[in-house]
């Protein structure tokens, strides 16, 4: 079948498997790298061509050009890091997902609004640092991996260390539990919640930290960092399955009241903390691909239970657009700004 469209992202956070499983479902390939990884990018065969540039923020400069080589937009979190939201919105350039699930993505409060909506329990919110009564994490916005995150004891510890905040935050009481990163799509095509994979993160240095007996902690001078430098994989128990599906399904359905008919489609993440008593906390929602999802560039336990071959997020999505394709149905899996 003939697909004239490339699929294109930048050089950076899951652009090898999207890129990859665009090739495997017959798409030309396109990265934009900049200097520091164009290498990196150029030596894999399934990437069709690489265009360098100097710094990320050139990307919006680049878009009378994508135009003419029939680009489809597949973003990750670095679009969100290096990009801002009216960047996005300005595109015009065919774009996998709605665009206006960014501003409730990109809102804690709006994040909040959704997700409390959807019936999921989240952590309490302290609007300042005198109401802080027990543990909390003082989160940065955006998509930062963790960087800059605190773990604050009490109201004077705050006090003492708010000094360091440069950039909006929010306050979230600390959950104590296991952290477990879903990881979703959503077929606007087929109208299913799929659950693809799930992961942990390792968090330097906080996960070294736990390994050091509280008693051997005592006068040591480290404050607890939350950087993501990798991701673990986890399998759920199955008990609990019906419940993380549930959730994916709920968010997209209140989506769809909040940003629009089309809602939140294709791949998301909800992040959240499992407690003693088995109770999903969420901690945020990402609505795009999560980097957790590169441990499963083979495929993972969940997504074989629903494809006998190997289907990383990455190529469900350039599923998603071929079959959009195939059925003359790409705009119901392209941002309504879109120019075909």
């Amino acid at each position: 079948m003939n697909r004239p469209y490339t699929i294109a992202t930048l050089g950076s956070h899951s652009a090898l498997q999207i890129l990859k499983g665009a090739h495997d479902e017959g798409f030309k390939t396109l990265a934009v790298a900049n200097r520091d990884t164009e290498t990196l990018y150029r030596s894999f065969a399934f990437i069709d061509e690489v265009i360098g540039v100097d710094s990320y923020s050139e990307f919006p400069s680049l878009m009378g050009e994508l135009e003419k080589r029939k680009v489809i937009i597949v973003p990750h979190g670095s679009f969100v890091a290096y990009l801002s939201l009216e960047e996005h919105k300005k595109m015009t350039i065919p774009y996998f997902g709605n665009k206006a699930v960014l501003d409730w993505e990109a809102s804690r409060e709006l994040q909040r609004e959704w997700l409390t909506k959807a019936g999921i329990m989240m952590p309490r919110q302290f609007k300042s640092g005198a109401e802080i009564d027990r543990p909390v994490i003082v989160k940065l916005y955006g998509a930062g991996g963790g960087k800059g995150y605190m773990f604050i004891r009490d109201a004077h510890d705050f006090e003492k260390r708010s000094k360091e905040l440069k950039k909006a935050y929010t306050i979230q009481e600390y959950i104590v539990g296991v952290p477990l990163y879903i990881h979703y799509f959503y077929s606007p095509l087929q109208d299913r919640v799929e659950i693809m994979s799930m992961d942990r993160r390792y968090e330097t240095n906080v996960d070294s930290l736990g390994r050091i007996p509280a008693a051997a902690q005592e006068g040591m001078d480290v404050s607890p960092s939350y950087v993501v430098v990798g991701n673990q994989p986890v399998s759920l128990r199955e008990s609990m399955l019906a419940e993380a599906l549930r959730m994916g399904e709920n968010v997209v359905k209140v989506s769809k009241e909040i940003a629009g008919p089309k809602g939140l489609f294709g791949a998301f993440c909800i992040e959240t903390i499992i407690t003693p008593d088995m109770q999903f906390f969420c901690m945020e929602i990402s609505a795009r691909i999560v980097a957790g999802t590169n441990l499963f560039i083979d495929g993972s336990p969940y997504s074989y239970l629903n494809y006998t071959e190997p289907m990383s997020t990455g190529r469900r999505i350039a599923r998603e657009i071929k079959n959009a394709l195939l059925t003359n149905n790409l705009r119901l899996v392209l941002d309504d700004s879109s120019r075909l």
